[in-house]
């Protein structure tokens, strides 16, 4: 069986520690051993089973602790070879390393090894758990030249293990011993001692002496041959059982022995897989007893595969690892006796091993070469010798005495000197060859082995040392190869994996073939290589010619351009750099930029560091200007992005604008600044104008015209109930008034003066082109009465169906003569081809809402139709998300937010998760110029008080019953789906229209529940009878029509008079009219259909009968009647019932307000539009 694979437990005393020999000096691990608890047991795993600590593992798993791994050092030589793991344990031995740091929430280890440099090295390491308390290294930082897997990384995770052993030495603190701080009943430490000194004193009380009395049985290592016969398949026979007939290699073996009551060294029973569990049996020194088993793992960590004859011998020969040296050393610490089956034989374990050539010379005038080994400087005539596997050698000789010898070699066997060794110990060369051999053979030998002539009957030619040579090929596109070789006798030969490499000290240089491009090769040709080329141990071949790299130090100069392009509101945005008078291009500048990197090559060789606040911030403001898919061939700016003018203005050494750019971003700058509103608002108001206009309205009229005057695209998202409607009149008269005044002017200086203004004449006719309107079907007529009202010099006429239908005339018709022409989203979206064919002077989008989703074919038609200014009017610019704002600036002011997905990533991401607070400020100031909102409290102070009050509602008993019923099935459905709210969307928000109608009235859900009584009904009709009662008007709203035809049947029934409005609803106009010129002192109005564009100021109560998840549509609502005209106090209710749905539709109305808050008001925190989290918190009821 093999090793720690068999059922049954091991022993913990060495399992726990098992690897530590390949990490730390074995001196250490002794005494670590020796401090541990005897009675621990191992696992079927042959790992350790712990008792307590910090760790925890899983049953096949690694243990996850917070104390700092353990490394096993063969996967330290992966990491960065041989070579370098020598020079790391120098390192550590020299105190070259700072220090480490480990991180065990990231399995990070950090180092500082300081080398050659004043400044010292920083190391990072990430570690993975693998098997018990052991991590491998998976990757490595380090800030020397290499980089990475490099001795300083070689280096830190030698030292870091010697901390991880401290820290697993250090015996665990008693209860009291916590309590109390410290050690109270042992005095304190002694003044100027470290730490160790009392955990060693204390974790030595109470523990076994090494020197009991207990009666311990010795073990000893037993060496003998073993002879592989090819036809036992690798199972290793003694050589008194060697099968005849068959070629056998002798190999060296070992196995586990003790010594008996007699001074002999038996075997017994005592077998490698037996050994585990004869620790009590046989009284084995612990330690001894451990030493063995990290023996046996450790030669079986190597070994591929397993066969049963490797249960009694371990074959040294297969032993891979090179810790077995310093393994052997401990065990004469142990009192561990490496012995024979001999006596009088002697085991000797060498310090240094070296393979040789002996060269003698025949009788017959040939070269005899026979292979041999030296150790320590002696040479050994070998019987038998062989080697362990490619560090070491083993040599055995009868004379005088039976002599073992073991020693590792100075530098790793190749092939090449193992089969030397084992395979052809002697050759001899014919006298006629002798010269041929040391001319052309013997220079190459010696490079492999020691060559010597015992007797001095050779004479060796003198031999050139070989050179280390680096081939340096200069190569087109910027490229560098680099070749590395050995010049031997003239001709360059390859390097090897095993050749002897000359240290190249400071440069961390690593002699392999590569090809270095760009910046690294620029860097390489002006820093390195001279270094390279000073060193008298190293030839440097050029090949091809150098160029002349330089790197340019002054600071860089930015020159920055405009230029007009063919596309309306775009100006090609010029960038030059130059530096030392090196025009620096942009693209790949940019680029470089872009992809973080820190120098940039130009195509004269010369390069520049990228690391200057300049760039940095170019590279910023770039970004803005443009999303950088949209660029075509040159970087372009938008004439809406005039403030990121003024800081490329204000970074760049010289700015060179074009006539057009100025004069195109010369008003929108003026609005920046605020001094061109104020210029603005001498504008006077046009007499046509049938209205005294309050200031408020006064400035907003001036601020229109002046957007227009300058071609810029607007959003006026005043409050409602303001006058947006009145405003937009008085620009509508006033162009028309500026359009006549300039009648009989030149037409070239008149468009010069105003090419806004005029850009709709132009064509067959010479009639100013319409305003267009588009605003829904219910405020369409809206329109007309008010146009008819405040401005009755216009002619405004509607369009009131399809061109299928026909209806009054097309659009075309409608157009001729008109100044304003009103139609519906829907009849915009239907007809679109219809409305691009006509000249417009300007489209103006009222309750602009309607094309907030940029994915609609609403939104489509608004950007897409060409005309010369564009405004959206809205008291809601934001209702769910930024990217409302976004979508409706898009249409207005296109480029000014950049591509959707970049404000996206830019403004609503950040926003929306609070990582960049900062970011609200810069939208404001971003969209400042192009938005004015102001608010009832700020302009209208004068209108009347509106109080506003929640009705809550308890549900009947039967009712709640019911409702709580379906809620618990509703959940149970919803919950599931909310990881994909995107696909399970429609089965989602059927399920909560359900549960909202279920809280007005459960008949609403079914027929069947029509006895149910409805206690929200019963309120609001008591409330009606109320408000009837003392001569007052009220609108009620709802978003189920459903519930309306309840409420009017309830009113029907009482005889209370009452108007209807729903979006079904034919000939509005007559039925708002009615309403405001009658007597019926209600209004039910759908929420979607009435709540937005209507002028009802005649009512003075609003009933809200269910609340909607956007506060803006209620807000909407209400000011229907909140506004300018009303002379009457408003009380708005809203009727909620307890314990439903409801409330948490509150609660979310509250988190949207937030967001058009902190956007058009004060500061505020973000919240997103509405998701799964929402959803769960709705159920959640």
């Amino acid at each position: 069986m093999a090793w720690g694979r068999g059922p049954g437990r091991v022993v913990r005393s060495w399992g726990r520690w098992h690897r530590l020999w390949t990490v730390l000096e074995l001196s250490v691990v002794a005494d670590i051993m020796g401090d541990m608890d005897l009675g621990d047991e191992f696992d079927v795993h042959g790992g350790l089973v712990p008792d307590g600590g910090t760790a925890a593992r899983d049953a096949d798993g690694p243990v996850h602790t917070t104390l700092v791994p353990l490394v096993d050092a063969v996967d330290v030589i992966r990491l960065v070879g041989p070579r370098a793991f020598n020079r790391a344990k120098e390192y550590v031995r020299d105190g070259a390393v700072l220090g480490t740091v480990w991180h065990p929430a990231d399995e990070r280890l950090e180092g500082t090894v300081q080398g050659a440099e004043a400044t010292p090295y920083q190391v990072v390491v990430d570690l993975r758990a693998t098997r018990g308390e052991y991590s491998r290294p998976v990757a490595s930082r380090c800030s020397c030249p290499i980089g990475a897997d490099c001795k300083h990384v070689a280096a830190t995770l030698l030292q870091s293990n010697s901390r991880a052993v401290a820290d697993r030495s250090a015996p665990s603190p008693s209860a009291d011993d916590l309590r109390t701080g410290g050690v109270t009943a042992l005095g304190a430490a002694r003044p100027g001692t470290g730490g160790g000194d009392w955990r060693s004193t204390v974790g030595a009380i109470g523990r076994p002496s090494r020197t009991s009395s207990a009666r311990t049985t010795r073990m000893g290592l037993l060496f003998d041959l073993r002879d592989r016969a090819h036809s036992t398949r690798g199972r290793a026979v003694a050589p008194s059982a060697r099968r005849q007939g068959g070629p056998t290699v002798q190999r060296l073996g070992v196995r586990p022995v003790t010594l008996s009551g007699t001074g002999n060294w038996v075997r017994g029973n005592l077998t490698w897989s037996s050994l585990p569990y004869q620790l009590n049996r046989l009284a084995i020194e612990p330690e001894q007893h451990a030493w063995f088993g990290q023996f046996a793992a450790l030669h079986r960590s190597a070994v591929s595969t397993y066969t049963p004859g490797d249960a009694d011998w371990l074959i040294v020969d297969d032993f891979a690892s090179p810790l077995l040296w310093p393994l052997l050393a401990e065990a004469e610490r142990l009192g561990i006796s490496l012995v024979t089956g001999k006596r009088s034989t002697d085991v000797v374990v060498g310090d240094e091993a070296r393979v040789t050539v002996d060269a003698v010379r025949g009788d017959d005038g040939s070269v005899v070469l026979t292979a041999g080994v030296t150790v320590d400087g002696v040479a050994r005539r070998a019987e038998s010798t062989g080697v362990i596997a490619d560090h070491g050698v083993w040599c055995i000789a009868r004379e005088p005495v039976l002599t073992f010898t073991l020693a590792p070699t100075v530098a790793p066997l190749d092939d090449e000197q193992r089969r030397l060794v084992t395979v052809t110990p002697e050759v001899v060369v014919p006298a006629a060859d002798s010269d041929e051999f040391l001319r052309d053979y013997y220079p190459t030998l010696r490079r492999r082995v020691d060559v010597v002539s015992s007797d001095a009957s050779i004479e060796f030619p003198t031999t050139v040392p070989p050179v280390l040579t680096l081939t340096v090929g200069f190569e087109k596109g910027q490229t560098i190869r680099l070749s590395w070789g050995w010049t031997i006798d003239g001709a360059k030969r390859p390097l090897t994996a095993h050749s002897p490499l000359p240290d190249l000290g400071d440069l961390d240089v690593v002699p392999r073939d590569q090809v270095l491009t760009g910046v690294t090769a620029a860097e390489f040709a002006t820093g390195t290589l001279p270094t390279l080329e000073a060193r008298p141990d190293l030839r440097v071949d050029l090949v091809g010619t150098r160029p002349d790299y330089r790197e340019l130090t002054d600071e860089p100069r930015l020159t920055i351009t405009t230029m007009p392009t063919d596309k309306r509101d775009w100006f090609d945005l010029g960038v030059f750099v130059t530096v030392e008078g090196r025009t620096v291009p942009f693209t790949p500048l940019i680029a470089a930029l872009a992809k973080g990197r820190k120098k940039l090559l130009l195509v004269d060789h010369s390069y520049l560091s990228l690391d200057h606040p300049a760039f940095d911030e170019l590279k910023r403001l770039i970004d803005e200007a443009s999303a950088l898919d949209e660029w075509q061939v040159a970087p372009r700016i938008n004439r809406y992005q005039a403030s990121l003018w003024s800081e490329l203005d204000d970074l760049a050494d010289e700015t060179i604008p074009s006539a057009a750019w100025q004069q195109a971003v010369g008003g929108l700058l003026a609005l920046a600044d605020s001094g061109g509103l104020e210029a603005a608002t001498a504008t006077p108001v046009p007499a046509t104008v049938d209205a005294t206009l309050r200031p408020y309205q006064h400035e907003g009229f001036a601020w229109l015209a002046f957007l227009h005057e300058h071609g810029l695209g607007g959003v006026l998202a005043d409050d409602m109930g303001l006058g947006k409607t009145l405003q937009t009149l008085a620009l509508v008269a006033h162009v028309r008034e500026v359009e006549r005044s300039r009648v009989g002017d030149d037409p070239a200086r008149a468009g010069a003066r105003t090419a806004a203004a005029l850009a709709g004449s132009e064509g067959p006719s010479t009639r100013p082109a319409p305003f267009l309107v588009v605003a829904p079907t219910s405020v369409v007529s809206n329109w007309v009465a008010e146009a008819s009202r405040f401005t009755p010099g216009l002619t405004v006429r509607a369009v009131t169906a399809t061109q299928a239908k026909g209806g009054r005339g097309s659009v075309h018709d409608l157009a001729q003569g008109a100044d304003v022409v009103v139609t519906s989203y829907a009849l915009f979206r239907l007809d679109f081809a219809a409305y691009q064919a006509e000249r417009w002077a300007g489209l103006i989008l009222d309750e602009a809402q309607f094309v907030k989703n940029r994915a609609s074919q609403a939104h489509r038609c608004a950007v897409d139709l060409d005309v010369p200014f564009k405004l959206a009017i809205t008291g809601t610019p934001l209702e769910n998300s930024l990217t409302d704002l976004w979508s409706l600036l898009h249409v207005v002011a296109p480029g000014l937010l950049g591509s959707s997905v970049r404000f996206a990533d830019d403004y609503v991401k950040p926003i929306a998760t609070g990582e960049a607070p900062d970011l609200l400020q810069k939208l404001r100031k971003r969209i400042r110029p192009v938005m004015m909102r102001r608010t009832k409290e700020q302009v209208a102070s004068d209108l009347p008080a509106k109080q506003e009050q929640l009705l809550r509602v308890d549900l009947d008993p039967a009712h709640r019953d019911l409702y709580d019923a379906f809620l618990q099935r509703e959940r149970q459905k919803l919950l599931g789906l909310m990881d994909d709210l995107d696909r399970n969307r429609f089965i989602v928000f059927r399920s909560l229209t359900l549960l909202r109608l279920l809280s007005l009235d459960a008949s609403l859900v079914d027929e069947a529940y029509a006895d149910v009584p409805s206690a929200k009904l019963d309120q609001l009709l008591d409330e009606l009878d109320d408000v009837v009662a003392e001569g007052h008007r009220a609108l009620v709203f709802s978003q189920f029509t459903t519930f309306l035809h309840k409420v009017a049947a309830r009113l029907e029934r009482r005889g209370v008079a009452y108007e209807y409005l729903d979006g079904s609803t034919r000939r509005r106009g007559e039925v708002i009219e009615r309403f405001k010129t009658g007597d019926a002192p209600a209004f039910l109005i759908s929420l979607k259909a009435g709540g937005f564009g209507l002028n009802l100021t005649e009512a003075d109560y609003v009933f809200i009968l269910d609340p909607w998840w956007n506060p803006a549509t209620e807000a909407q609502a209400v000011d229907r009647t909140h506004r300018i005209g009303q002379t009457d106090n408003v009380m708005v209710y809203r009727m909620i019932a307890n314990d439903t749905i409801e409330e948490k539709v509150l609660a979310l109305q509250a988190q949207k307000s937030r967001l058009f808050d902190a956007v058009m008001d004060d500061d505020a925190v973000f919240s997103a539009a509405l998701t799964a989290d929402d959803i769960r918190g709705l159920l959640d009821a």
